[in-house]
């Protein structure tokens, strides 16, 4: 049998490129071990992985018997439990064992952290995906998993039509559930509608080129992170402090300082603080 390491964060985009430094720590620390990923399939052609084993939330985790198996997902106990369940030689998660959970750390810090405390070196910074050209249009994504992160459409309408006025080619990204969405924000500018009509290989073809990104907190913000990709990022409901982009990075974040319930089912009033003129005010191009 193969010797495995097998890593289980059965979570989204935005969540598992926090991930990347702590997968690429697994690569170093374990060279001649295959690589394997127990989260969604469709993410695979991004990550520093041998395999995914399509797997989404905590489990139950389809393998048998790695030498290694390591806790990416959360705090547990369902996710640990599901990785115990596949008769591991060695466990590496939070609380019993390993380090306590923390709710003061950047989620990226928080992977490397949990190897650190076993003794594997991870660095928070190598996180990168590669650079583009940077000669792409703008991308502006209103959409985001919950509405409490979602800036109103019309806000973002009147964003895309500030580029538009000034000469600058914009498109829309977002889901095909999105799509209606994004034509809200496109409106009469004569921006681009590409909602539903990406794959993620496109989707990060797109991004990794772009001129700009503009959107919320939402996956494509660390996909902007992942290829240095110029962003302005509208934060609300949670600190960036916790899931923003590295402050090294060419990305500008407007936060009102106000936390909230980021599954609410209605947008953050941190979020609604921020104002049009403010978001123009950050664009450079």
């Amino acid at each position: 049998m193969a010797l495995e390491v097998l890593a289980l964060r059965g979570l989204g985009l935005g969540d598992l490129l926090t991930a990347v430094p702590a997968l690429r720590a697994l690569r170093r620390a374990y060279p001649r071990h295959r690589l394997v990923l127990a989260g969604p399939s469709a993410l695979a052609p991004l990550l520093p992985v041998d395999e995914v084993i399509e797997v989404r939330g905590p489990g139950p985790v389809p393998r048998t018997r790695p030498q290694v198996a390591v806790n990416l997902h959360g705090r547990g106990p369902q996710s640990t439990e599901a990785l115990r369940a596949t008769e591991p030689g060695t466990l590496l998660a939070h609380g019993i064992g390993g380090p306590p959970w923390r709710d003061d750390v950047h989620e990226v810090r928080r992977w490397c952290d949990l190897l650190e405390w076993y003794g594997l070196p991870a660095d928070p910074d190598d996180l990168y995906l590669g650079e583009g050209d940077r000669g792409g249009p703008v991308v502006v994504h209103p959409g985001a998993a919950y509405p409490s992160r979602r800036w109103p459409p019309e806000r973002y309408a009147m964003v895309v039509a500030y580029l538009r006025g000034r000469g600058h080619e914009v498109v829309v990204t977002g889901s095909a559930a999105e799509w209606e969405l994004a034509v809200r924000v496109a409106g009469l500018s004569g921006a681009r509608v590409l909602a539903g009509r990406t794959d993620l290989k496109a989707l990060a073809a797109l991004v990794r080129d772009a001129r700009l990104v503009i959107c919320g907190d939402t996956g494509l913000a660390h996909l902007a992170s992942a290829y240095r990709t110029p962003s302005v990022l509208l934060f609300g409901p949670v600190s960036p402090a916790l899931w923003g982009p590295p402050k090294q990075g060419p990305h500008t974040v407007i936060w009102k300082g106000a936390t909230g319930d980021p599954h609410g089912q209605s947008p953050d009033p941190g979020l609604l603080s921020i104002n049009v003129d403010e978001v123009i005010e950050a664009i450079s191009l």
